[in-house]
């Protein structure tokens, strides 16, 4: 059994959520869990390490065959090892398949507010960004508007980035909002990346579904991204997949590399092989402390912080906060790390619909959410008044 209860001092390495902010301020932002890896995944880079020799490697084929099966397992989608692509992370992932199918002043549609680098994407490869924001309803949970997601279409448009499950926001999109979608781009001719770098951290009653996996046709038109880095926290050691079942597709996302975007390195192949063969017990685990903190959360906001609402995420370990009726002078991401030294994401990067909130990250130990949570409370009762 793990003990996520466990209190690890990450400062010490100048790990990035760390040690970008002074020793006194909590930091909940940057995407990584403060837990230890999978012991299995520990233990295979100790024995790679000892091996003594890190030269040039290849993707194991055992890292495909697993990667395959997995896909038929979880989610009944035929794939073979010649679909996929590694790469060095699922953010170059995205930039190589815009390089891939559009040419510069062409469109890329995205869907806001969504994790940054997305919106970075489109003026990464001189493309037009195409936007649409994901309806907030009145209950707070976020659908889409099929008629503004058509609207946002140009003729110029030629690929469709969606994030899925959502980051910030939570949403696990239902297969019928994903075969809307896949119907949309198909009808414009619209190539399909899709970020799935989360599907495996979802929360009771959610099911992931590749959109990819929906139709033949549509896993024609579709590049996939997935990757270990979050289910198994080993997120710095850069190793994700392409999954594209096109052969024309997959060449031309190969040749957008430029010898720009390299390959996954050793021991990235060698954690995400020992994480995907031998990390599910692990992830059980982790995934019941995480809806464990995402209820602490719940409660807690509800309960301690006037004038903030959260809705449920489904997936990830992120949960998007609304503080626009919180009374706060000015934005909430400088209030919140200024008077109660908690570091979150400011909401305002995440483009339209993001202003007034913060992206707070609860994979930690029950007792550092519980610390930033008294943390924000007594900072809102003194910005009271």
């Amino acid at each position: 059994m793990s003990d996520f209860d466990q209190f690890i001092d990450r400062r010490a390495p100048e790990c990035l959520k760390w040690y970008v902010y002074d020793a006194d301020v909590l930091p909940l932002w940057v995407a990584d869990m403060d837990f230890r890896a999978p012991e299995p995944v520990i233990q295979a880079l100790q024995q790679r390490v000892a091996h003594g020799v890190f030269g040039y490697c290849l993707a194991p084929s055992e890292l495909r065959e697993v990667i395959v099966e997995r896909l038929a397992r979880l989610y009944g989608w035929l794939v073979s090892a010649e679909d996929l692509v590694f790469t060095p992370g699922v953010v170059p992932g995205f930039n190589l398949a815009a390089r891939a199918v559009a040419s510069p002043g062409e469109g890329m549609l995205v869907q806001t507010p969504v994790y940054p680098p997305i919106l970075h994407a489109p003026a990464n490869c001189g493309l037009a960004a195409n936007e649409m924001e994901l309806t907030r309803r009145p209950d707070g949970q976020y659908e889409i508007d099929f008629d503004l997601f058509a609207a946002a279409i140009t003729e110029r448009t030629r690929v469709f980035l969606l994030c899925n499950p959502h980051n910030p926001v939570g949403r696990v999109f239902r297969r019928d909002e994903l075969e809307r979608l896949a119907e949309l781009c198909l009808r414009h001719d619209i190539v399909i990346c899709s970020d799935e770098i989360h599907c495996d951290l979802l929360f009771s009653g959610s099911q992931h579904i590749p959109i990819a996996s929906l139709a033949p046709e549509i896993a024609d038109r579709t590049i996939t991204l997935m990757a270990p880095s979050k289910t198994f926290n080993i997120a710095g050691l850069y190793c994700s997949v392409a999954i594209i079942q096109n052969p024309e597709l997959r060449h031309k996302f190969n040749a957008a590399r430029a010898d720009l975007v390299g390959w996954p390195n050793i021991l990235g192949y060698t954690a995400a092989l020992a994480a995907y063969r031998h990390g599910q017990p692990w992830l059980d685990e982790v995934l019941r402390y995480l809806e464990g903190n995402r209820d602490f959360l719940l409660q807690y906001v509800a309960e301690h912080l006037p004038g903030i609402s959260i809705v449920k995420p489904e997936g990830t370990y992120l949960a998007w906060l609304d503080c626009r009726q919180a009374g706060l002078p000015g934005n909430p991401h400088e209030f919140f790390l200024k008077q109660a030294r908690v570091a979150l994401n400011d909401g305002a990067t995440f483009g339209r619909g993001g202003e007034g909130f913060v992206r707070l990250n609860f994979a930690c130990p029950r007792a550092t959410l519980t610390e930033a949570l008294k943390r924000m409370k007594t900072a809102l009762l003194c910005g009271r008044g």
